[in-house]
């Protein structure tokens, strides 16, 4: 990768965005050494303009960002990383250092709560629950949330359509990390049948 650090007094820009999600969590800065770093290390590492030196997030609260991709742009001058991170990415204790309005990832973030519980069962969670009945149960389940999601369609009040199509969708959230099927492999699927 030729990176043009010469523009900026030998600093990109770098965009982290949520593996995952794509949501931005922040932007920071990279010299050649902090770069070199996060590529060694698999964590994000910039140079710290007010620090004056080079700062590894995370390296004092746990939050790390772990490095998944690292893209440039086609000037060769700005980074974007896809990396998942590891706690909250704001000093604050947000996901983001962007006040966005809402969680616009959150179906995302309901998927990565049903993984942890299928690998961490809490005795009292609805997902453990379900899950203990097996997979006709959780799929008959699919089935009687899209009827009613139809019926709240066609004659219940926006607000029911609204909860209902929230029961489809966590459902088949469940069905699908029960088949060890997941979000991304259904977008991947529904942009190749888009073509």
């Amino acid at each position: 990768m030729q990176i043009d650090f010469s523009k900026s007094q030998g600093l990109v820009p770098v965009i982290i965005q949520d593996e995952q999600t794509l949501e931005v969590l922040m932007l920071g800065y990279m010299n050649q050494e902090a770069y070199d770093k996060t590529c060694a290390e698999n964590k994000v590492t910039f140079f710290s303009r007010t620090k004056n030196r080079l700062w590894t997030k995370g390296e004092e609260s746990g939050n790390f960002l772990h490095v998944k991709s690292i893209s440039i742009d086609c000037d060769n001058d700005t980074l974007l990383i896809l990396a998942k991170p590891q706690g909250p990415t704001c000093h604050t204790g947000s996901r983001s250092c962007f006040k966005t309005a809402y969680n616009q990832n959150f179906i995302f973030q309901l998927e990565q709560i049903i993984a942890d519980r299928y690998e961490n069962p809490v005795e009292t969670s609805y997902v453990n629950k379900l899950r203990s009945k097996g997979l006709n149960k959780i799929a008959q389940k699919v089935g009687e949330e899209g009827v009613e999601t139809v019926i709240a369609a066609l004659a219940e009040t926006e607000t029911d359509l609204i909860n209902e199509s929230s029961d489809l969708i966590f459902h088949l959230l469940v069905l699908l990390k029960e088949k060890n099927l997941d979000l991304k492999t259904i977008a991947g699927n529904l942009e190749q049948r888009h073509k």
